[in-house]
């Protein structure tokens, strides 16, 4: 084992992790926490695991073959089921994509006390995408520090809270290797498939397999092919751990500080801290209910202004940086697809348009829980489109024929 080989063969990986800490995921998160508690942080260790082992044998086509899932799919699929398959990925990197707009969006309009309106804060990230196409013109290995520098932020920001609120740690070990969900009903279950479509997100398995391709390796040498595999896979276990605990950060903020809690109590609350937004939690017994947007304003109620724009921060960092994966995702996939080989710009402009029509909509006529209901609906979206990209992954990774000695044996 070398640490100089395995900094070589970090940073895919990194990229990869960022779509396991975008606005969808932290809405998923902290509404986990608030209607389950720390009962449901089994889900998602559980869910990150199997997002891990996905992810690996992705990396793994990559690294053996040279070439992508979205090659691959290319070569071995027939014209109609790779077109199926093209159209699926490519919704889910339009619908990862408008979450991405969403949590920028409210983020912005926290961070400006409300003066950036929602429909302002949806325009600004059109600009700030290609503030990444400029960043990504210094190289790979430049855009990915300066992702990794947006993981930190989440880290230290989300970090932040969960010092903050002090969650209970014997609750969350038993939420987290206990899997039972006492009491538990139909909200619940609806919470824990909208985990594992939140972590689990089908376009990065097509990402990570065209990421790895960026580090050189000998493929006719059998053992740098088994290094790379293993350095990789090191690399990825180090980026979804990091992504996990700040997912933990999230849940159990909300799960101590707000499961079980009804709008008269934080309406109390923010009455008292002479809130602007204690209109949001109407005075009556209905339990709490929480997204992006209202999680910063109740964190702000109980614990100072401070954690909400930290909260608004970390929210940001997590919208800007999952912005240049699903740019990176959706260049392979129609690189891969359809030998279309459209600049990055002509990319981002479609997929982005695509993506802020609707949002922009809903941003001008309704009101921000409209918007962040959207976020719900396109986790259920995700899940749907899961088996489109577990299916090609797991046939060609167990395939001698693709594979050659490195096919899975399950």
């Amino acid at each position: 084992f070398s640490f100089r080989k395995l900094w070589a063969f970090t940073g895919p990986g990194f990229l990869m992790s960022i779509a396991y800490l975008d606005p969808g995921n932290i809405e998923s998160d902290l509404q986990s926490g608030a209607v389950a508690g720390f009962k449901l942080l089994w889900v998602l260790m559980l869910a990150t695991i199997i997002g891990l082992l996905l992810q690996r044998l992705a990396a793994r086509l990559g690294v053996v073959t040279g070439l992508h899932l979205a090659e691959v799919c290319n070569r071995q699929y027939q014209k109609v089921p790779r077109i199926i398959l093209w159209l699926m990925v490519e919704l889910a990197i339009i619908g990862s994509d408008m979450q991405e707009v969403i949590g920028s969006a409210i983020a912005i309009n926290l961070l400006s006390v409300g003066k950036i309106p929602l429909w302002g804060g949806v325009l600004i990230t059109i600009a700030d995408t290609f503030v990444f196409l400029f960043l990504d013109k210094y190289g790979l290995r430049k855009l990915e520090a300066f992702f990794g520098f947006l993981i930190t932020i989440m880290a230290l920001t989300f970090g932040y809270e969960y010092i903050t609120v002090k969650p209970n740690q014997e609750k969350l070990l038993k939420g987290l290797f206990i899997p039972y969900c006492q009491n538990c009903g139909t909200t619940q279950l609806e919470q824990a498939v909208g985990i594992v479509g939140a972590v689990i997100m089908p376009h990065n398995m097509y990402l990570h397999s065209a990421l790895v391709k960026s580090r050189q390796v000998n493929r006719a040498n059998k053992r740098e092919v088994q290094e790379a595999n293993k350095y990789f896979f090191i690399e990825s276990c180090i980026a979804l751990f990091v992504s996990f605990i700040i997912n933990i950060f999230v849940v159990t903020v909300f799960a101590e500080a707000f499961f079980e809690k009804t709008n008269a109590d934080v309406n109390g609350v923010c009455m008292n801290a002479s809130s602007p937004h204690s209109s949001l939690f109407p005075n009556n017994n209905e339990t709490l209910e929480v997204d992006i947007y209202k999680g910063g304003v109740v964190l702000g109620c109980y614990f100072g202004p401070a954690a909400l724009y930290i909260w608004a921060v970390g929210i940001l960092a997590a919208g800007q940086s999952s912005t240049m994966t699903g740019t990176y995702s959706g260049q392979f996939v129609m690189e891969g697809f359809l030998n279309l080989r459209w600049s990055r710009f002509a990319r981002v402009l479609l997929t982005r348009s695509i993506a802020i029509t609707p949002t922009l909509f809903v941003a001008i006529f309704q009101d921000v829980e409209h918007l962040t209901g959207m976020n719900d609906f396109l986790n259920v979206l995700m899940s749907l489109q899961l088996p489109f990209a577990l299916i090609p992954v797991l046939t060609f990774t167990s395939l001698p024929s693709v594979m050659n000695d490195f096919a899975n044996g399950l």
